[in-house]
C-alpha cells in the first residue's frame, strides 16, 4: 500500500501519523521530544524512529505491505537551510538503516532528488487546523507564533522568538507576569491579589518569598514555568482585578499579532480562517471568546475556528501534496 508519513516534532513530544494516498489516516505513534536545537540530533533520530514505528505497528493491522512514497517534517526549531539539511540527513540515515516494518521509496521520478519536505513546526499546524495551506494559525501554548499564508503563496510570520526576546501572550509570559505581579503585592508596590496565596498554596510555600528558591534553585525551565499559567487563569475567573488585567493583557498581545500577519497577506474583502491551536486556549477566563470577538470586529471577512486535525496529520497533507505536484500516486 502506498503511503505518506507525516511527522510533527517539539520540544515536549513528536507524532507521526501514516497515511494512505487519499488523506486516510492507517496508524499513529507518538514519542519523545524532537527539538534538535535542545537535544541532539541522535536523540532527535530515536524520537522520530519510535513514533513511525509506533505508527507503522498499527497500519500493519490494516495491511501486510507498507510502502512510503513521501515524508513531510514539520519540526520545532528548524528554519535555516543548514536545519534542513540537517533534518534530511537524519531521515536518509532511518531509511538505511531497515530498522523499520516499511518499504522506503522516496525518489522523486521528476526532479531525481527525495521526496522528503522539511517545514516549520507553524506550516503544519495551519495546514493541519484549517485543512489546507491558506489561513492564520495563533499557536499559544509554551511559546507563541502566529503565522499565516494566503492563496498566493505569501506567508508572513510574527512571533515565535522564543521566551527571552519574544512569546507574548503565551503560557510562560502569563505564568511570569502572575509571579511578578505576587510579589510587587507582597513587596506593596501593587494592589493586593490572590495570586500571592494561590502560589503559595499550588507551590507549598509558607511564604511568597521561597518563590526565590523555586524559581532560581531548583532547575525549573520554561515548561515548568508554563505551568503556573493555569493558575493566573483560574484566579482571572475568580475575578482578582490582577489576573484579569494579565489574561486581558495576553489578549491584546495575541490580536496585534494577528492583525499584523492578516494586513501583511489578506484583503479586507478576502474570507479566511484563523484556527487557534495550544494550551492557553484552554483557559477558563474566556480568553478564546475575548480574543475571537475583537478579531471578528477588526477583520470581519474572519472565521476564528478550532483545529479540525492535528499537526501531524497537516504534515501528512503537505506529503500528499508534495507527490501530487510530481504526478506521483
Amino acid at each position: 500500500m502506498n503511503c505518506v508519513l507525516g511527522i510533527d516534532g517539539g520540544g515536549s513530544k513528536t507524532v507521526c501519523v501514516l497515511m494512505d494516498d487519499k488523506g486516510q489516516v492507517l496508524g499513529r505513534g507518538e514519542s519523545g521530544a524532537s527539538n534538535y536545537q535542545s537535544i541532539g540530533t541522535q536523540a532527535v533520530l530515536q524520537a522520530i524512529t519510535s513514533a513511525i514505528y509506533g505508527a507503522a505497528v498499527e497500519a500493519l493491522k490494516l495491511t501486510d505491505d507498507l510502502r512510503v512514497r513521501g515524508i513531510c517534517l514539520g519540526l520545532a526549531g528548524v528554519g535555516r537551510a543548514e536545519d534542513i539539511e540537517v533534518v534530511k540527513s537524519l531521515v536518509l540515515e532511518l531509511q538505511n538503516s531497515g530498522c523499520l516494518p516499511i518499504t522506503w521509496d522516496l525518489t522523486c521520478r521528476k526532479y531525481n532528488n527525495s521526496n522528503i519536505v522539511i517545514y516549520n513546526d507553524a506550516l503544519i499546524a495551519l495546514v493541519g487546523g484549517v485543512g489546507y495551506p491558506v489561513g492564520i494559525v495563533v499557536a499559544a501554548g509554551t511559546g507563541s507564533i502566529v503565522f499565516g499564508r494566503n492563496h498566493q503563496g505569501d506567508v508572513k510570520r510574527v512571533g515565535g522568538w522564543g521566551y527571552i526576546l519574544g512569546d507574548e501572550g503565551s503560557a510562560y509570559r502569563i505564568a511570569v507576569a502572575g509571579m511578578q505581579a505576587a510579589l510587587k503585592a507582597y513587596d506593596g508596590r501593587e494592589v493586593p491579589t490572590c495570586l500571592v496565596e494561590v502560589f503559595k498554596q499550588h507551590l507549598g510555600l509558607v511564604s511568597i518569598e521561597d518563590l526565590i528558591e523555586v524559581i532560581y534553585r531548583r532547575d525549573w525551565g520554561v515548561k515548568e514555568i508554563a505551568a503556573l499559567a493555569p493558575l493566573v487563569d483560574g484566579a482571572a475567573v475568580c475575578g482578582d482585578e490582577t489576573a484579569n488585567r494579565i489574561i486581558d493583557n495576553a489578549v491584546k498581545e495575541l490580536i496585534w499579532a494577528t492583525g499584523t500577519v492578516i494586513d501583511a497577506i489578506f484583503s479586507h474583502r478576502e474570507l479566511f480562517e484563523v484556527v487557534t491551536t495550544g494550551s492557553v486556549w484552554l483557559g477558563k477566563s474566556k480568553i478564546r471568546d475575548k480574543f475571537a470577538k475583537s478579531i471578528l470586529a477588526m477583520f470581519p471577512t474572519a472565521k476564528v475556528i478550532f483545529p479540525r486535525h492535528e499537526p501531524a496529520y497537516g504534515a501528512g497533507l503537505l506529503a500528499l501534496q508534495k507527490l501530487a505536484e510530481e504526478g506521483i500516486s
